[in-house]
C-alpha cells in the first residue's frame, strides 16, 4: 500500500496562495485516485476535491471551485493542491488521501471512509 506525506502548509494572508504537495511512496501510486480533505477542530473532515488516478478528471466542492486546482503527476508520485485567493474560512488542517481505483471508477467521492491511506496533514492558516 502506498504511504502519503503532505507538505506546503503555512501562514498566508487573505487573498494569498499556497500549494500543497502530497508525495506517495511505492510503485502503485498511479493506481490511486487522490482526494484532498480539510478539518477544523470540532468538525468532521470535509472533502475539498479529488483527482482521478491519471490526473485527467478533477472534482471540487462548491466552496473552492475557481480558487483551488488539484493535479497529479504520476511520474513524480505526487498530487498537488494549488490554493488561490485564500480566505480565513479556508483555515484548517489539510489531508491528502488515496483511493485504490483499479477500474478507473473514481467520481470524486466525498466520504472520508472511502479513502485509505491518509497523509499526516498539514496546517494552513489564513490570517492578516
Amino acid at each position: 500500500q502506498v504511504r502519503l506525506e503532505e507538505s506546503g502548509g503555512g501562514l498566508v494572508q487573505p487573498g494569498g496562495s499556497l500549494k500543497l504537495s502530497c508525495v506517495g511512496s511505492g510503485r502503485t501510486f498511479s493506481s490511486y485516485a487522490m482526494g484532498w480533505f480539510r478539518q477544523v477542530p470540532g468538525k468532521e473532515r470535509e472533502f475539498v476535491g479529488g483527482v482521478s488516478r491519471s490526473g485527467g478528471r478533477t472534482f471540487y466542492t462548491d466552496s473552492v471551485k475557481g480558487r483551488f486546482t488539484i493535479s497529479k503527476d504520476n511520474g513524480k508520485n505526487t498530487a498537488y493542491l494549488q490554493m488561490n485567493n485564500l480566505q480565513p474560512e479556508d483555515t484548517a488542517v489539510y489531508y491528502c488521501a488515496g483511493r485504490l481505483d483499479l477500474n478507473n471508477e473514481y467520481r470524486g467521492f466525498r466520504a472520508a471512509a472511502l479513502y485509505n491511506p491518509w497523509g499526516q496533514g498539514t496546517q494552513v492558516t489564513v490570517s492578516s
